[in-house]
């Protein structure tokens, strides 16, 4: 019987060499696992539009599934199947966007596998072949002891490129995880530090440094590396220099970058919107949404210029250039354009105003984990009679998140409202009190005035419950929270 590799070379030769790396990489890599889902996802667009003749109109992902669709080459399941395969290469891409863990990571490769076998098998029939029987051979971890070996005796740039891929992936949630951990102890861990991210990032760093010279993408991770100090101390001229010679060699991340560089101003760069344009619409055609993003917000800003001046001959097509590729990065699954999409099409930007399409892009957005669209859906339900207790939850979530990572006072405010008055089903004043402490540290002066009178309703709060003789249990909880405000009152 076959193995399923082999499988998937019967369906389309030209698609076992991705198969097979993200399989290999599915336990020890997982992010470049998915980044070889997404190039077998893209092949096998390929596949399925040369077997009907279709001649594609567009090099991005999503307009590919979308033309195969349009053209009733496919069912919606498989509509569904390929942007799934596309939305998790991805997350393969960018992992350190989707705050995931690497056991998050490997679990959305392993699964990201048996979704491309079962698509393969629902499409095998489609093409006039017998579904052949096949066996799966389960994961392992070879190819990670493989890498560092080949990185390490056999000085091969590739390894050496992966081998810092995996510290830095590693790095990143360890860096995430620290700093979550000092929010909650309100202090940094050094030894933590040393032994955790820190490391892992300056090993990275060591790997990009040693494969550079013979590897573009390594180049250009050395450039970030140096960017961003992995080593110590930051050397952001240097770092920019790489990354720029790593575009001129076809880097896509870093044509994205290089034009974020010209876009907004940079150590190395002055901001110069021609060569922005220039490089970001590379690095767009060749589907990175983030440049797709910001050459949309380019062209969006020069439209805004142009309203604000009071031009009698306002370029409309400027806006219309920023709703295209806007759009083609929130399709993309970039969280940024699917928030600011969502506010176009709200206030009509987007060609008209349509409140179905901006709530679409707004919850697509939350759910993406961009912190502006999930404070505003979160405040948008904590405001709405009818949510459900499941909408509840997960608008706790979502400003749980915000604090989280954005250390947001509005944020904290209302959550602190929100337990403090049992919108979300429970009444917790000692969190409630946690919460405008909080946001005290991190609230401008127009907030430090709408936490003013919450805090002495809070308290005034407490002190009734205390009066009314609550439980023991209970008691000790308005005690604690009563201490919490008369401390900071």
């Amino acid at each position: 019987m076959i193995n399923d590799i082999e499988f998937i070379e019967g369906f389309a030769s030209e698609l076992s060499e991705d198969y097979a790396s993200a399989k290999s990489y599915v336990r020890d890599i997982p992010t470049q696992a998915l980044v070889f889902v997404r190039s077998f996802t893209h092949k096998l667009t390929m596949v399925l539009a040369q077997r009907q003749q279709l001649h594609f109109s567009s090099p991005n992902l999503y307009d590919r599934i979308e033309q195969l669709n349009k053209a009733r080459l496919i069912d919606v399941p498989t509509v569904r199947a390929l942007h799934r395969l596309r939305g998790d290469g991805n997350r393969g891409a960018h992992p350190e966007k989707y705050h995931l863990t690497q056991e998050q990571l490997i679990a959305i490769a392993e699964k990201s596998i048996k979704n491309i076998l079962q698509l393969i098998e629902k499409l095998y029939p489609q093409f006039n072949k017998n579904l052949p029987e096949y066996r799966f051979v389960e994961f392992d971890s070879l190819a990670g002891r493989d890498l560092c070996y080949r990185a390490v005796m056999q000085n091969d740039v590739e390894a050496q490129y992966l081998v810092g891929m995996s510290l830095k992936a590693k790095a990143l949630m360890l860096q995430e995880q620290e700093q979550a951990l000092e929010r909650v102890t309100d202090k940094p861990n050094k030894d933590a530090k040393e032994q955790g991210a820190e490391q892992s990032f300056a090993q990275a760093a060591h790997w990009f440094a040693l494969a550079a010279e013979h590897h573009h993408q390594a180049l250009y991770e050395h450039g970030v590396s140096l960017l961003h100090g992995y080593q110590g101390q930051a050397q952001p001229q240097q770092g920019e220099q790489f990354i720029a010679e790593a575009a001129e060699h076809g880097v896509i991340d870093a044509k994205a970058l290089l034009g974020y560089f010209y876009l907004v101003g940079s150590h190395e760069f002055e901001v110069e919107l021609d060569k922005a344009k220039h490089w970001l619409e590379l690095a767009a055609k060749q589907e990175n949404a983030e440049a797709m993003s910001n050459l949309g917000v380019l062209y969006y800003q020069q439209y805004q210029q142009q309203l604000q001046s009071g031009l009698d001959n306002i370029d409309s097509s400027l806006l219309r250039e920023a709703s295209v590729w806007i759009t083609k990065a929130a399709e993309s699954g970039y969280a940024h354009a699917q928030y600011h999409l969502s506010l176009m099409f709200e206030s009509g930007e987007a060609g008209e105003v349509d409140s179905d399409k901006a709530d679409y892009w707004l919850n697509e957005a939350a759910q993406h984990g961009q912190l502006d669209a999930m404070l505003r859906c979160a405040s948008d339900t904590l405001n709405c009679e009818q949510a459900t207790k499941e909408e509840l939850a997960r608008a706790e979530q979502y400003l749980h998140d915000v604090i989280r990572y954005g250390h947001n006072a509005t944020a904290m405010i209302e959550l602190s409202v929100a337990l403090a008055d049992g919108m979300l089903g429970r009444i917790d004043v000692v969190q409630s009190a946690y919460l405008l402490t909080l946001a005290k540290q991190y609230a401008n002066q127009e907030q430090l005035h709408v936490i003013e009178p919450l805090w002495h309703s809070l308290l005034t709060q407490v002190n009734s419950v205390i009066e009314l003789n609550p439980s023991e249990q209970e008691l000790k909880a308005l005690q604690y929270a009563k201490e919490i405000l008369s401390q900071e009152s």
